[in-house]
């Protein structure tokens, strides 16, 4: 779809709420950061907040087993944009002793070893980067698939005591790649090639034409809820962002 072809109605508003959002957000806290994925999502939140001078942190979850492209997008972002980006990785040893236990590849045998695998490779590095801070921001959006369809944009997270943010948790796919395309966001080769969604190498492929957003994360898996455990369902609270109130719950 081209930039010409895109519906323009309300994208401009999501625009300027992204920037209110995210201008709070840097005043209210005092160390709030991005967990980006290098999503299209991720990428658009990056490029606002280094285009506001938002002092908003961002920092990558390099698990070892991320695409090529979805490596090349770190280094786009690294080069382009005045960010000191994290890049946190899981524990060696942890790995480790998963490989030799189970196998490299062992998530594909069970659903239990495929969550082990990412506490090992995406959950503990997060803890890490979170640790200290008072809220993080996510590119999670209601259109992604059906468990996020009551997604909250600010939602408190009761495990680490700290706000969770999900700015684009209005957003369409259509106000994505508009936003991506009039500001010249980078964004992940692989995206264009029908992989709405992008995790590790092995447990990502593209979808088929119909399929739910997510349906080429852990396709192997026939559960209805499939997430790797970085996001969990929390309780929403009241925001004093602009334009924030509302009385969803999050999934």
């Amino acid at each position: 779809m081209s930039a010409a072809t895109l519906p323009r109605t309300g994208v401009s508003a999501h625009w300027r709420e992204l920037e209110e959002t995210l201008s709070d957000i840097g005043h209210r806290f005092r160390r709030a950061a991005l967990a980006s994925s290098l999503s299209a999502e991720d990428m658009v939140m990056t490029h606002a907040i280094a285009a506001l001078g938002a002092p908003i942190e961002v920092f990558v979850i390099d698990t070892g087993r991320l695409h090529a492209e979805t490596l090349a997008v770190l280094a786009e972002l690294q080069r382009r944009y005045a960010l000191a980006v994290e890049v946190l990785r899981p524990q060696p040893d942890a790995v480790a002793a998963y490989v030799e236990r189970h196998g490299a590849n062992a998530f594909y045998d069970r659903v239990d070893l495929r969550r082990r695998c990412c506490q090992i490779t995406k959950v503990e590095p997060l803890e890490r980067a979170l640790a200290g801070r008072d809220a993080w921001l996510t590119g999670q959006r209601r259109a992604q698939s059906s468990t996020r369809s009551t997604l909250e944009v600010e939602e408190r997270d009761d495990e680490r005591g700290i706000i969770k943010f999900n700015p684009l948790a209005a957003w369409s796919d259509e106000t994505v790649w508009s936003y991506v395309q009039q500001h010249d966001v980078p964004v992940n080769a692989l995206h264009a090639r029908g992989y709405p969604s992008i995790g590790c190498e092995p447990c990502t492929r593209a979808i088929r034409p119909g399929e739910d957003p997510r349906a080429g994360r852990w396709w192997w898996e026939h559960s209805a809820s499939k997430e790797c455990g970085l996001h969990v369902v929390h309780a929403p609270v009241a925001s004093t962002s602009p334009g924030r109130k509302s009385n969803e719950r999050s999934a």
